[in-house]
């Protein structure tokens, strides 16, 4: 591709671009990109395989490189440089080109760069972390991989094999570094000259094939899924005499995947020219509006101003707006949907219409502080010996009228967003936090699944149906733990929660201890049966009442109580997702789970190859076991385990909504980490819009109602948008817990912690900081050393560290930093807003042999 010189936002500034600019005033102004294809052209390319679409994503941390998936599953396709982008924004769905051999990007074998693959922006896999103690419910958050939250949160599907990713606050893209080549200075990243190119060209032929990367051109953008919104800085232009600088201000966002915007000084606060140092510090929201091919910036509108850079309640507002996140109120023709009498009752003919529960012993298990209580269990022993379980779910789609305008505005939102100190609801908060939520002792509309079970968790009878039922208690994941805790023990009252009169807190415990006892069985088979479980660590904060601000922070601990919840919750979803395809074939909302991506899992699987490790990577249950029997319980091998389940995450793709009529191979309806033929979303109808659709499906192969009009199209097209919104959803909640993070280490800061190597460059190493779960790169420029050398010892890289000593008597302490080491590290602020870095902390002289 052309490379251009990259501007500190990754603007492709071509040298002598200042002057081009004056010039530009006079004459013709040179296109900088190509002109995109026509629709025509690009449809009939697509077809032919002339051309590749796919969803563009841009390295935070080197802004020239962007990559698009292979369709083949293989190694990403290569899009080098700002023009090769062509005025494509991360996320965006683009259609590229392929160039011409002798321009794909060479990897050069002995540098065995891994750092060849677009890793999604931070290189994670599917879910958010951060919750916080005091004040609401941070329930479902996540959908983990849909993971573990979901139950811990709520009702964790173990999706994407993840349970919490806490690489969440990495900062830019991590790689598999077998023996990364250290980009880490400022020159690796200067553009290719014409002669190394030419000389380049000459050598393909003799490379092998697999030192050659794919690279290509973007011709057209065909989705521009990149909400077109930046939060930065406004600065004034740099050359006073251009007649540009009387019309615009220039605005930098603070994400240098966007490119810089000129934005007009109409728009600019009334003395921003005169006084431009009174706004340095203040955080702007900008709009592109247009980016014409004969200029490197983008135009755009200054959308607002939010506030000091580096507050939570700013930072907060731009992460939302730039992820198309809506968090306005909701309009009054929207609150029109909802009852008007308040308060609200059960009309009477649903009770005709319903199975009555409401005597039956159902009790909901969440967090602590969750308001959106969207799901209640039952288990009532048999004569037999067997049992009724039950998982009841809030009838949402009683509320939500199909067509309505509050069925619109949750089917955009697709999903509510929890932050780390509030939560975007997908509904108003009548709806989600009253009417819909299975508050104890109040009368509620659910939609019931119904299983005769034996203690072993084998089903031998199913029933769905529309149910009214009145929870008996609202448990917290803590009160749930106690009772598996204290099996024969009587847990005191003021321990509990209040319970209705008709049931005894003994009726409750004993339910629960049976709900345990068949969720442990059927964990046990579903892992006998080849699922996988990625559990990595999960921020939690503790905030400060009056300031909200992050007071300290804890790994979340996923308990017996957590896994409870998660394993009916499964259950129920994989019954609702066979009753639904059994029905409507062609029209069920299914959810399906790619199996890794070919090329990163090759890579991993070379890595603990040279790194001596017996892994076995042939299916999610092989995985699993390697993962689950490989390892001791002593803190080491703890913290090994950590890393490589951290580096295992990475391969794994997102799950994804899907309509089963538009996917003709029943194979790819498969969910990889569950192991299971068929899977969808139904337990959480009150934060994901999927869920509602799901129980509409099911309402209709019950005969409750007539089928959705939705065609396989239609329908497919709705699962998309979910799956945009939880993917955006998932950013904005990664990116509130690296704010809570990155504001605690400021205020609360320095802290140390303990850290493992993951990764060792020529100049710098990563670690997992095994306190807080965050991944950092330690630089060797930022350490007080006298040396260091990198060396390979076998496969394995190495860096040995010559300490400078900190008085004149001692000799130089030699550290070696190998892949698996363990080291102390500090985490410190920097000065700009929200940065903060990894630092390691000097051997004492009996670390010495140790390292």
């Amino acid at each position: 591709g052309v490379s251009s010189v990259v501007g500190p936002h990754g603007v492709g500034a071509s040298p002598g671009d200042k002057k081009a600019k004056n010039k530009s005033v006079r004459g013709k102004k040179k296109s900088i990109f190509e002109t995109y294809m026509s629709k025509e052209d690009v449809s009939e390319g697509l077809k032919r395989g002339t051309l590749i679409q796919g969803v563009l994503r841009i390295n935070p941390k080197k802004f020239h490189e962007a990559f698009i998936p292979s369709p083949d599953g293989d190694r990403d396709i290569f899009i080098d440089g700002v023009v090769a982008r062509n005025r494509a924004l991360n996320g965006d769905l683009v259609v590229v080109k392929l160039l011409p051999e002798e321009q794909w990007k060479v990897i050069k074998p002995e540098s065995n760069d891994k750092e060849t693959e677009g890793t999604d922006e931070l290189d994670l896999p599917e879910e958010p972390f951060g919750s916080h103690l005091p004040q609401q419910s941070v329930k479902g958050y996540n959908d983990s991989p849909d993971v573990i939250i979901e139950a811990q949160f709520d009702d964790s599907d173990s999706e994407d094999g993840h349970g919490n990713t806490q690489n969440v606050l990495v900062d830019g893209v991590k790689k598999l570094s077998v023996c990364v080549h250290d980009k880490g200075k400022e020159d690796a990243d200067a553009p290719v000259t014409k002669d190394e190119s030419a000389s380049m060209s000459q050598d393909t032929r003799a490379l092998s094939e697999k030192s050659l990367q794919r690279s290509a051109k973007v011709v057209y953008i065909l989705d521009k899924k990149h909400s077109r919104a930046a939060t930065g800085f406004l600065k004034l232009l740099a050359d006073k005499n251009s007649e540009l600088f009387r019309k615009y201000a220039l605005f930098s966002p603070s994400d240098h995947r966007v490119p810089r915007i000129y934005v007009p000084l109409k728009d600019c606060p009334q003395d921003f020219v005169t006084r431009p140092k009174d706004y340095a510090n203040t955080l702007f929201i900008c709009r592109i509006v247009d980016w014409k091919e004969d200029s490197n910036f983008a135009l755009g509108q200054l959308a607002k101003s939010l506030g000091q850079a580096g507050e939570i309640e700013p930072e907060t507002e731009g992460i939302l707006t730039e992820y198309g996140v809506d968090f306005s109120d909701f309009s009054s023709e929207v609150l029109d949907c909802l009852p008007q009498r308040l308060p609200w009752t059960i009309p009477p003919e649903e009770f005709s219409k319903r199975r009555d529960l409401r005597k039956d012993c159902i009790f909901t298990i969440d967090p602590s502080t969750a308001r959106d209580l969207d799901d209640a269990l039952s288990c009532k022993p048999l004569a037999d010996g067997n049992f009724e379980v039950g998982v009841h779910i809030a009838d949402v789609s009683y509320f939500v009228p199909e067509g309505s305008p509050l069925d619109k505005v949750a089917a955009e939102r697709a999903t509510s967003v929890y932050l780390v100190q509030k939560v975007v609801p997908m509904l108003p908060r009548l709806l989600c936090e009253e009417l819909c939520s299975l508050h104890p002792m109040t009368d509620k509309l659910t939609f019931s699944v119904i299983w005769t079970l034996t203690p072993e968790g084998k089903i031998l009878g199913e029933w769905f149906g529309r149910t009214i039922i009145r929870s008996c208690t609202k448990l917290s994941y803590e009160h749930a733990q106690s009772m598996i805790e204290s099996p024969t023990k009587k847990i005191p009252e003021k321990e509990l929660p209040p319970i209705s009169r008709e049931h005894t807190s003994e009726e409750v415990h004993q339910a629960v201890l049976h709900l345990h006892r068949i969720a442990k069985e059927l964990r046990k088979q579903r892992f006998v049966d080849g699922a996988l479980r990625l559990d990595q660590l999960k921020l939690a904060f503790t905030l400060d009442h009056e300031t909200g601000l992050p007071q300290g922070c804890h790994i979340y601990e996923y308990r017996d109580s957590n896994k409870l919840v998660e394993e009916f919750m499964l259950l129920a979803n994989m019954a609702v997702a066979h009753r639904t395809h059994r029905a409507f074939p062609e029209r069920a909302l299914l959810r399906r789970h790619p199996p890794p991506q070919t090329k990163m899992l090759n890579d991993l699987m070379e890595f603990c190859d040279q790194m001596g490790l017996p892994m076995d990577f042939s299916s999610a249950g092989a995985l699993n076991k390697s993962l689950t029997e490989t390892f001791g319980d002593d803190k080491y091998s703890l913290a090994r385990k950590e890393v490589l389940t951290n580096m295992c995450s990475r391969p794994m793709q997102m799950a994804l909504y899907f309509c089963s009529g538009v996917l003709q191979d029943r194979a790819q309806f498969r969910h990889y980490a569950l192991n299971v033929p068929l899977y969808t979303h139904f337990t959480s109808p009150i934060r994901r819009f999927a869920d509602v659709v799901v129980h509409r499906l099911l309402a209709a192969t019950l005969g409750y109602r007539e089928l959705p009009d939705l065609e396989p199209d239609a329908l497919q097209k709705q699962a998309d948008h979910c799956n945009d919104r939880r993917m955006a959803s998932k950013r904005v909640q990664e990116l509130s817990t690296g704010l809570f993070f990155a504001i605690l280490v400021k205020e609360s800061g320095p802290l140390e912690s303990e850290a493992m190597v993951l990764g060792v460059l020529n100049q710098a190493f990563d670690v997992l900081v095994l306190r807080y779960g965050v991944q950092k790169r330690i630089y060797c420029n930022a350490l007080p050393l006298r040396s260091h050398h990198f060396q390979r010892v076998g496969k394995k890289p190495e860096l040995t560290l010559v300490w400078e000593p900190q008085d004149l008597e001692q000799e130089p302490v030699k550290q070696v930093i190998s892949i698996f080491s363990l080291v102390e590290v500090v985490l410190q602020a920097e000065t700009t807003a929200l940065k903060y870095s990894a630092l390691l902390k000097r051997p004492g002289p009996q670390d010495e042999e140790e390292a």
